[in-house]
């Protein structure tokens, strides 16, 4: 595993053990239980996990995942500790570096930004390039279904479009936050939206992410 993923998967562990499996999380319906079972899903059953963009096996992956949260919650937090097997896609560390660490950073904030107390994680500027990366290359997926044309900012200036469209709205802000705002995570990003009262309203109550 390299650098980044590999980081930010023992900090989403450790913040996951510390809650306890009955936390609640930025997921809608779903505790950190849930959350860790999705993990190890996602990784291990790939038969299952593609169920998360492929609707016909949307129930497969329900059933998958529920068998997997009755599972001891210490258990379920090693198998994500230990990392995917051999054989998985995310073994490869190209892989890794290029989902997991986008991905688990999201996750991680999904466990501390449903506690009331959280406050804003400072991230270094090598892995918060990382996550600009990650935003560039997957920006319009995660907005496609924007009803408003959507520009992400950094507070330096540079952009990435998330959907072409009129009218559109700017959402500023650094890449973390970003990151949470175009996964659907509107309400927690700090971030600043620039556009008429109801495109910036559009924008907030969108169905981002995949």
């Amino acid at each position: 595993m390299s650098t980044h993923a590999k980081r930010e998967r023992l900090l989403l562990a450790d913040l996951l053990d510390g809650a306890g499996p009955g936390a609640p999380t930025l997921c809608e319906g779903w505790s950190t239980r849930d959350l860790a079972a999705h993990l190890v899903v996602r990784e291990r059953r790939p038969d299952a996990a593609a169920g998360v963009l492929v609707k016909p096996l949307a129930a497969r992956l329900a059933r998958v995942q529920e068998e997997f949260a009755a599972r001891p919650y210490e258990e379920l937090l090693q198998l994500f500790r230990t990392g995917p097997p051999r054989m998985s896609p995310f073994a490869l560390k190209q892989v890794d570096e290029a989902a997991n660490g986008f991905e688990f950073y999201v996750h991680a904030e999904d466990v501390r930004r449903a506690r009331p107390d959280w406050t804003p994680r400072e991230l270094d500027p090598v892995f918060a390039d990382a996550l600009w990366s990650r935003i560039e290359r997957g920006a319009r997926i995660f907005g496609r279904r924007s009803p408003v044309g959507l520009v992400l900012r950094r507070p330096d200036g540079r952009t990435a479009v998330a959907h072409r469209g009129t009218p559109v709205v700017t959402v500023t802000g650094e890449p973390g936050e970003l990151a949470l705002f175009l996964t659907g995570r509107q309400e927690s990003a700090r971030v600043e939206l620039e556009g008429d009262k109801e495109a910036v309203a559009a924008a907030h109550e969108a169905n981002l992410g995949i």
